[in-house]
């Protein structure tokens, strides 16, 4: 059933950018510049953050990874963090084991 009032079509694809687009309101401190997308890692799906355009922001934004990360899982996006620079790997941001 499509609700003419909702402000996407209902596509996978338009609710992923509508969900990303409500990630950037919550993480607000993110640079418009840095990439968001989702990506299929092992049997999971990992949200990555590319800071090709802006790399300079990227160990300033690594500290809180723990925020980036939580926001991330609240809105069901994904349970771990890929830091990238265009194609280099700079790091993995995952939920901490309980012990």
């Amino acid at each position: 059933m499509n609700d003419p009032y909702l402000p996407f079509d209902g596509t996978s694809a338009e609710l992923e950018r509508v969900v990303i687009d409500r990630y950037r309101h919550l993480v607000s401190f993110l640079p418009p510049d840095c990439l968001l997308f989702r990506e299929p890692w092992g049997r999971s799906t990992v949200l990555c953050l590319d800071f090709n355009h802006c790399s300079f922001w990227l160990p300033a934004i690594q500290m809180k990874s723990q925020t980036l990360l939580e926001a991330a899982e609240y809105l069901g996006l994904a349970n771990a963090l890929i830091f990238r620079v265009g194609r280099k790997f700079i790091g993995l941001k995952t939920r901490s084991p309980i012990s």
